[in-house]
């Protein structure tokens, strides 16, 4: 085998370890070491989004291998060695009308589903539960005005894993219904930012933007303010807990004691809430 060959081998072998490994280390609701995908979808919209990423990566595949197969053709067929006396043809219908029309099909082709995502993500259903979200500097506050009207905050907790994502209080929400997001910010502007979930909408103050999910599976699921909102931004973390629907109900009673009476700090570090 030539050097070549060795090197080609070696970036195959290379590709498939971490690959292989990425898939390992992967988690639902979380980001795993070298992954080089999505992360695994938890919810209807994620799903949708999954699979438009993957109709696009074939589409783009497609287009690029035929680009390429011409260039190919081009190279070999019309070099000078091969065609001594040079063609003179500078029209041709046939392709002109082609390579006007392709490509306006391949746009169709690709803004029916985009429309139908992008509709998916802003049409928010009938909810089964409304959930608050308040974005301040720099934690979460989660507000339950159908449970209680209880409301609490959520801090990065250091002694906590996932690094940088674990929190003292995660969001609780039940399995399998669907959960409106209100979200608005306090002091700047933030993003709430759910990757498993599909979901991402701006936290602007005196502004209140909506979203949705519907977890399908129960479990962890971490996200971040994804807006630059300050020195501890990368601080900020979000952590959904889907339990079933006994659980949440147990969570929401134990929840309505442990939040009756504390106030909602209005400053926080990524050491702690304020003292």
């Amino acid at each position: 085998m030539g050097r070549m060959g060795r090197h080609l081998l070696g970036l195959a072998v290379v590709g498939l370890t971490l690959a292989t490994s990425g898939a390992a280390f992967a988690e639902l609701g979380q980001p795993a070491p070298w992954e080089w995908k999505l992360q695994e979808s938890g919810s209807p919209v994620m799903d949708n989004i999954v699979w438009f990423h993957d109709f696009l990566a074939v589409l783009i595949t497609v287009i690029t291998l035929f680009v390429l197969a011409l260039l190919v053709i081009v190279v070999v067929k019309f070099n000078a060695r091969a065609n001594p006396v040079p063609s003179r043809t500078t029209h041709n219908t046939l392709i002109e009308v082609a390579w006007t029309l392709v490509p306006v099909l391949i746009l169709v082709g690709i803004a029916v589903p985009s429309f139908r995502l992008l509709f998916l993500e802003l049409d928010v259903p009938k909810a089964d539960l409304t959930i608050k979200a308040t974005g301040k500097q720099w934690y979460w506050s989660y507000a339950y005005p159908d449970n209680g009207k209880f409301e609490f905050d959520s801090l990065m907790a250091q002694d906590k894993q996932p690094r940088l994502l674990g929190v003292d209080n995660e969001m609780v929400v039940p399995v399998n219904k669907v959960i409106r997001v209100q979200v608005t910010g306090a002091d700047v502007i933030h993003a709430f930012a759910l990757p498993a979930f599909g979901v991402k909408i701006d936290a602007i103050p005196g502004r209140l933007n909506e979203t949705w999910f519907k977890a399908t599976k129960t479990g962890m699921y971490y996200g971040q303010c994804s807006e630059l909102c300050g020195k501890d931004h990368a601080f900020m973390p979000i952590a959904i807990r889907v339990v079933n629907d006994q659980e949440f109900a147990s969570w929401v009673d134990a929840a309505k004691k442990k939040y009756a009476s504390g106030g909602t700090s209005t400053y926080a570090s990524a050491a702690g809430p304020a003292q």
